[in-house]
């Protein structure tokens, strides 16, 4: 397998938006679980969503429900976070996160295996 390299990271305002790209060249996404996680300062790196290889379901973790949407294009072999409704809250370093194991996703960070460097998002007026 290749890198994950994450992009997309910045400064937005709250209320704002962003989207994240997350580019695997290394890796046939449709067999693999895939996620987003994020990790702010001194706190533990929490999964955010994922979609799982099974059958394409999608799990989204309470703090970013009906906020943060997760896709991937398996032809591209990218996954995309879109955040919208930003709050400071938000502010943190976003990875992606890949692992081969057929099953439904877990949103537990033990449980991914590829990791990308992760990139800053932080929201501030």
């Amino acid at each position: 397998q290749g890198q994950l390299v994450e992009s997309g990271g910045g400064l937005a305002q709250p209320g704002g938006s962003l989207r994240l790209s997350c580019a695997a060249p290394g890796f046939s996404l449709r067999y693999y679980n895939v996620a987003w996680f994020r990790q702010a300062p001194e706190k533990e790196r929490e999964g955010l969503l994922c979609v799982s290889n099974t059958d394409g379901s999608t799990y989204s973790a309470d703090s970013v429900k009906g906020r943060f949407t997760i896709s991937k294009d398996d032809a591209t072999k990218t996954l995309y976070l879109q955040m919208n409704s930003l709050t400071p809250d938000d502010t943190a370093v976003y990875y992606c996160a890949a692992d081969q194991r057929w099953r439904a996703c877990p949103l537990d960070r033990d449980e991914y295996k590829y990791w990308g460097q992760g990139t800053q998002v932080t929201v501030s007026s």
